[in-house]
């Protein structure tokens, strides 16, 4: 089995509330580390704008250039689940060596502003998997853009979609993450018709 994600594109607006939880489920202090990051897309020129918003995490994929990237094999995929896990204890720490942020084409290693500082990320909230819970950061999610689970079950309910303003999926790495995507709609054309009245004689 597979855990992942599913984000909702056209329910997300950038409230940054899934980041805040995370940080303090997981007490990642204040500072440079931030498990979850929300980019913002823009585009165009008033009046014709598109806003959207894009969840940056670990995808915990099913191939992870990290874990092959790691000299000290800090780095693991549980079979059980996919998780990618990492044991800070062996990491070599952000002074001596940043290879899996290197590799990772999501940017999902992250490391605090400390000297030495060891790779810390995202694991799917590991812990309240066994306690039966969601991540802390669905849970939180006021406008209910995320969910977790299975990755076939939520193939089933929402489809399989692998592209989304602001993120590029990859096939060699297989990131567990479905998307439904917000449109950009100023690539639709509009048909105009024309009102103007016709004055008689």
């Amino acid at each position: 089995m597979q855990l992942g994600f599913h984000f909702d594109q056209t329910r997300c607006n950038g409230c940054l509330a899934c980041i805040v939880a995370c940080k303090d489920w997981h007490d990642v202090p204040e500072g440079p580390a931030s498990w979850i990051r929300i980019k913002t897309v823009e585009k165009g020129r008033f009046p014709e704008l598109f806003l959207a918003f894009a969840f940056a995490t670990c995808y915990q994929c099913a191939r992870p250039a990290c874990v092959a990237a790691c000299p000290v094999d800090a780095i693991a995929r549980r079979e059980q689940d996919g998780i990618v896990v990492v044991d800070r204890a062996a990491c070599l720490g952000k002074d001596k060596c940043r290879l899996c942020l290197e590799a990772c084409s999501y940017e999902a290693p992250q490391f605090g502003a400390e000297a030495g500082a060891k790779m810390q990320k995202c694991d799917l909230c590991l812990e309240r998997w066994a306690e039966g819970k969601k991540p802390v950061c669905v849970e939180g999610c006021p406008a209910r853009a995320l969910e977790a689970g299975s990755l076939d079950e939520l193939r089933k309910k929402y489809g399989d979609g692998r592209q989304a303003e602001g993120f590029v999926y990859s096939e060699k790495l297989g990131p567990a993450i479905i998307f439904k995507p917000k449109l950009d709609t100023r690539k639709l054309e509009v048909q105009r018709v024309d009102i103007t009245p016709t004055l008689p004689g």
